[in-house]
């Protein structure tokens, strides 16, 4: 364990909480339990280890994620937590991912495949064996080699960033009107071009370049019978999701794609795309079980608490997300947000914490899908959300919570709530700055939190700091198959989560609810029409 042991006197010398008055021993009983506890026995990697090693990662529609649900509420039962799954919407089909492998066949140059797939793509039918082919990119093109589609494994140009392919009937439009364009632009080209031959200057003719729109004749490809589709992708690979056809309100079981869509290692990528313009006899190989299930399928939020004694119906909320994309096991994203909130509610529960406000511990389904748990939850408590003193919604790195920025009328408040945070381990720093007004945001960003700001939630939560110098770099793990348990840095992740626990208990014990005063400031002012109004007059 990382923590020095702090309780046979209760007394430390404390530096931080800038310009707070600094205790010298802890005198409230339910914080000394929780340190002690935390100092023996502090589980935040075991919930993590369990989220990566036994479910893995954790997509809505899956059954990973279902059932890294039903642990949520058994475990947080086992400590004396109610907990229930409260409903936040549903996918047309399930997913599950299997086992994948793939090999280049080219003599001695042969290679086995370093790939993923995007999720809610088809896998293979077994293993799966051809030749391969560039995609064409005109009808003349198309033409020219649809007698070579059948069994081939055909090579796209571009870079989907991880996503999957638009199959939709609009993605089918945006591909017509691509190819019509570049129809115009292969005829041009071709009047120009014997014009050049003709002028003599063939020599200096440049034709205009096609559109590039990978997969520009997939419905084409496919009806011709190709194995599936291979893209480049940059290391380390990051394979997101179809989206199109999660969203299209005519998915069903029964008209899913059947081919699948691989992401090829950039460097191996360009290797094999050169052997095919040297017109090498190679081969690919691939076997990839990507399983669809029956839907729709509903997915859930996890939600526990523990009950206020004198304040039931004001909140602190602790969040993160549970699902996770499954190209790796969801470690960082979002095993640090839940990690450190599942061991805060059991630091809170066995250390017997009976908090002032009602503590929910809510972790979000559908995060990665557009912040959708948070939306339906927003929405289903639409009553409670002024009555939320603070959400600490954790949706980044491991990096260890370091203290707090939050608006003037708050600073004492919050300096109070987390008093006891440098008796954790006085080596970590901890500090409450002035955060300045910001204007009330009118869309939602890239994490829950955002969802409930544009509803003047505060969601300050804790600032983070790689103080160590662990290197940690978010970047290089985000939604890629580098996001695994080793990128995981146990020492943050535990001093987290008794951070949270702490200033949780701390906020939900104070007086009174924290004052919102001086969150927002107006938004600047777009005089551009008065002025041209003004100009058109005189």
């Amino acid at each position: 364990m990382i923590y020095k042991s702090v309780l046979s006197a209760l007394v430390l010398t404390v530096v931080g909480l800038q310009g707070a008055a600094q205790p010298t021993k802890v005198d409230d009983a339910t914080v000394a339990k929780i340190l002690e506890i935390a100092s023996k026995d502090n589980q935040a990697m075991d919930h993590i280890d369990v989220l990566t090693g036994r479910f893995g990662g954790r997509l809505i529609g899956s059954g990973a994620y279902d059932d890294a649900c039903a642990w949520m509420v058994d475990q947080y039962g086992r400590w004396g937590i109610k907990a229930h799954l409260e409903e936040a919407g549903e996918v047309p089909v399930g997913f599950n991912r299997g086992p994948w492998w793939g090999k280049l066949h080219a003599g001695s140059e042969g290679m086995d495949l370093h790939f993923a797939t995007p999720s809610y793509t088809a896998g293979t039918h077994g293993t799966q064996r051809g030749h391969v082919v560039l995609e064409p990119k005109s009808q003349a093109d198309f033409d020219r080699i649809k007698h070579k589609l059948n069994g081939a494994w055909v090579l796209l140009e571009g870079n989907r960033g991880g996503f999957a392919l638009d199959k939709t009937a609009a993605g089918d439009s945006v591909r017509a009107a691509a190819k019509a364009k570049n129809d115009s632009i292969s005829k041009e080209n071709a009047r120009l071009s014997r014009e050049a031959w003709e002028n003599g200057t063939y020599n200096d003719f440049k034709p205009t370049p096609l559109e590039k729109v990978p997969g520009l004749f997939y419905r084409e490809m496919a009806d011709a019978g190709v194995l599936g589709f291979v893209m480049s992708a940059t290391v380390p690979i990051r394979a997101l999701y179809d989206r199109p056809l999660v969203n299209d309100s005519t998915t069903n079981f029964y008209n899913l794609p059947t081919q699948p869509e691989i992401l090829l290692d950039e460097h191996q990528f360009e290797k094999i795309e050169q052997m095919v313009k040297e017109k090498r006899d190679i081969q690919l190989e691939f076997d990839i079980r990507n399983h669809f299930r029956l839907g729709p399928v509903k997915y859930y939020s996890v939600v526990a608490e523990i009950p206020g004694t004198e304040f039931p119906d004001e909140y602190v909320i602790v969040s993160g997300h549970l699902d996770a994309y499954d190209v790796a096991t969801g470690a960082v994203d979002c095993g640090t947000g839940i990690g450190p909130m599942m061991e805060a509610a059991r630091l809170l529960a066995a250390a017997g914490a009976k908090p002032k406000r009602t503590i929910r511990f809510v972790a979000f389904a559908g995060e990665e899908f557009g912040l959708l748990g948070a939306h339906a939850y927003a929405k289903a408590h639409k009553n409670e959300l002024d009555k939320i003193s603070m959400l600490f919604n954790r949706d980044g790195g491991p990096t260890p919570a370091v203290g707090m920025r939050v608006p003037a009328a708050m600073v004492d408040d919050v300096k109070e709530a987390s008093k006891y945070v440098p008796f954790i381990n006085p080596e970590y720093p901890w500090e409450v700055i002035v955060a300045e007004p910001r204007v009330k945001p009118t869309k939602t960003g890239g994490t829950d939190a955002t969802v409930f700001d544009m509803e003047g939630v505060p969601t300050y939560g804790f600032f983070e700091k790689d103080f160590k110098g662990y290197g940690f770099e978010y970047g290089e793990i985000w939604h890629t198959e580098n996001d695994i348990l080793n990128k995981e840095i146990p020492e943050y992740q535990e001093h987290t989560a008794v951070v949270t626990a702490l200033v949780a208990l701390g906020v939900a014990n104070l007086d009174h609810q924290l004052s919102r005063e001086g969150m927002y400031k107006e938004p600047a002012q777009d005089n551009t029409k008065d002025k041209k109004s003004k100009k058109s007059k005189k």
